[in-house]
C-alpha cells in the first residue's frame, strides 16, 4: 500500500470530518506537525476534540484552530501561552478536560496498547479525581483514568522510510510516539524520506504498522515559543 502523499492537504482530504477526535503530537511548539495542522485548519472541519499536551500559541500550532473556532474541546495538560485559549475557556466557548502531563502521556500509551484504563496516584484528592473511581492499593489511594484513542493521529518525525517506519530527533520525540499508536489512522509529517531498508531497525522509534500516511515537509518553520537572549 502506498503511504506517501504529495502534500498535507491531500493526505487529510478524505480523512478528517466534523466532530472527530484528533490527537496531535508535540510539546509546546517542539515536534508539532506544522503542515498537517495548517491543512487541518484549511479543511474547515469543525466541532473537533483535540488531544494535545497544549494548544500552541496565538496564531501558530493548534492556536490557529482556536482562532477559526474549529476546536470545541481540548484534552490537554498545559494551557498557558495562548490568550485566545484563555478567552474561549473563560467565556464558556471551549470545553477543557485538564489532565496531568504524565497521566496524559499514559492515557495515550494505554489507548494505543489496547488497555482501557489504569490506576494512578496522581490527582487523588484534587479536582482531577472528581467523578472518577478511586481505589486503595497497599494502603495508598489511586484514581482510575480511562485511556485515550483518536479517530486521527497527526505526528511529526524527523525521518521515515516509504513503509512508514519513523525516527524522531531528540526532544521533538516527546508525545509523538504515544499519539501515533493511539490513532485509528496515523498521518506522519517528516523532514526526510528514505527508501525501505535505509533505517537501521534498531533505530526505529515508531514501527510502520502504526503509520498509514506520510507527508514530507523538508523545511518546517520550527518556531520558538519564547526566545531569550543575553544582552551583548
Amino acid at each position: 500500500m502506498k503511504k506517501v502523499y504529495p502534500d498535507a492537504a491531500t493526505a487529510l482530504k478524505d480523512l478528517v470530518k466534523d466532530g472527530q477526535t484528533i490527537a496531535i503530537g508535540g510539546f509546546g511548539l517542539c515536534g508539532i506537525p506544522e503542515a498537517l495542522i495548517g491543512a487541518l485548519r484549511d479543511s474547515g472541519v469543525k466541532g473537533l476534540t483535540a488531544i494535545s499536551n497544549n494548544a500552541g500559541v496565538d496564531g501558530f500550532g493548534l492556536g490557529q484552530l482556536l482562532t477559526t473556532r474549529q476546536i470545541k474541546k481540548m484534552i490537554s495538560s498545559y494551557v498557558g501561552e495562548n490568550k485566545e485559549f484563555e478567552r474561549q475557556y473563560l467565556s464558556g466557548e471551549l470545553e477543557l478536560e485538564f489532565t496531568p502531563q504524565g497521566t496524559l502521556a499514559e492515557k495515550l500509551r494505554a489507548g494505543g496498547a489496547g488497555i482501557p484504563a489504569f490506576f494512578t496516584r496522581t490527582g487523588y484528592g484534587t479536582i482531577v479525581a472528581e467523578g472518577k473511581e478511586t481505589r486503595e492499593f497497599d494502603g495508598k489511594q489511586y484514581v482510575m483514568e480511562k485511556s485515550l484513542t483518536a479517530d486521527v493521529a497527526l505526528v511529526k518525525a524527523y525521518m521515515a522510510d516509504k513503509a512508514g517506519n519513523l525516527v524522531y530527533r531528540k526532544t521533538s520525540r516527546n508525545f509523538n510516539p504515544n499519539v501515533a499508536t493511539a490513532g485509528k489512522v496515523c498521518v506522519a509529517e517528516v523532514e526526510k524520506l528514505v527508501e525501505v531498508g535505509e533505517i537501521d531497525p534498531d533505530q526505529v522509534h515508531t514501527p510502520s504498522i502504526f503509520v498509514h500516511r506520510i507527508v514530507v515537509n523538508a523545511t518546517p518553520e520550527k518556531r520558538i515559543e519564547q526566545r531569550t537572549v543575553t544582552a551583548a
